[in-house]
């Protein structure tokens, strides 16, 4: 039998909780004929738009193959819109977008915290994200 780390169960459970997660969005969005990834996109867009196709990327919880599929969608709906400049794609939301994003904002934020709203304290949140956020600039750190 093989012996976990500490360190891999807790990476486990993170993919786990990640993987569950995005599909129970994905079920809570589609009235808005989103998924939790086409979320992202936007509201990573709204917030720090306009943006190149690689920033983006890099922002996004989307691989980048997908974003390309991805923002080819959004634009066919009419959410985004691509323009060229030079060599360079700049992406912005449409004023369609910026209404779906809207419409799905606050009760995404208010289903993604439920999920911790209804299991941890105040303080305990506050400990996890901060340990997380921890976790997180180190990961960052290894990818240069």
């Amino acid at each position: 039998m093989q012996k976990n780390t500490r360190g891999s169960l807790i990476w486990l459970r993170l993919s786990r909780f990640t993987h569950q997660s995005n599909l129970l969005s994905n079920d809570f969005l589609k009235p808005y004929d989103l998924t939790s990834a086409q979320f992202d996109v936007l509201n990573q867009i709204s917030v720090y738009g306009p943006l190149t196709q690689n920033e983006l990327a890099a922002k996004a919880t989307v691989t980048q193959g997908g974003i390309s599929r991805m923002l080819t969608r959004l634009e066919k709906e009419g959410l985004i819109e691509r323009k060229q400049n030079w060599k360079t794609k700049t992406i912005f939301l449409t004023e369609a977008g910026k209404q779906k994003l809207e419409e799905a904002f606050d009760a995404q934020l208010a289903f993604q915290s439920s999920f911790f709203d209804e299991c941890l304290t105040e303080e305990e949140q506050k400990q996890l994200y901060t340990l997380i956020t921890k976790v997180q600039k180190n990961s960052e750190n290894k990818m240069g």
